[in-house]
């Protein structure tokens, strides 16, 4: 994993999301793409608008300047426009590890949006 989450790669028993200081949608893409072997966070479940706001203002926190999005959901560039919106750039499509496969098969690539925080 390129970006480090210390909290999250060491987490007290019993912490919330909200004392780990790390927005919800965030963290788990954070686990997600360290379990995949991804180097960048990766968005593969649902975003919702009203937490692109606070997933922006986390990756600046941590430092973490690029993420990739391969959920499929329903109004997908709605959220990236959002994402552009509140400071970050859409830098095109990239291939990235799937989180799912059976433990004999190799893994998967599948086709993620790649953005970048400013």
């Amino acid at each position: 994993m390129k970006y480090t989450i210390e909290a999250l790669d060491d987490p007290q028993e019993g912490m919330s999301w909200n004392d780990i200081g790390v927005q919800y949608t965030l963290g788990q893409a954070y686990l997600w793409s360290k379990e995949a072997g991804d180097e960048l966070p990766n968005f593969a479940d649902v975003i919702w608008d009203n937490n692109v706001d606070e997933i922006i203002n986390d990756c600046r926190k941590l430092g973490i300047k690029e993420f990739t999005i391969s959920s499929t959901f329903s109004n997908l560039i709605i959220t990236i426009a959002k994402f552009e919106e509140l400071g970050c750039k859409l830098d095109g499509i990239v291939k990235i590890k799937d989180r799912y496969h059976f433990r004999n098969e190799e893994q998967k690539l599948i086709p993620a949006f790649k953005m970048t925080v400013k």
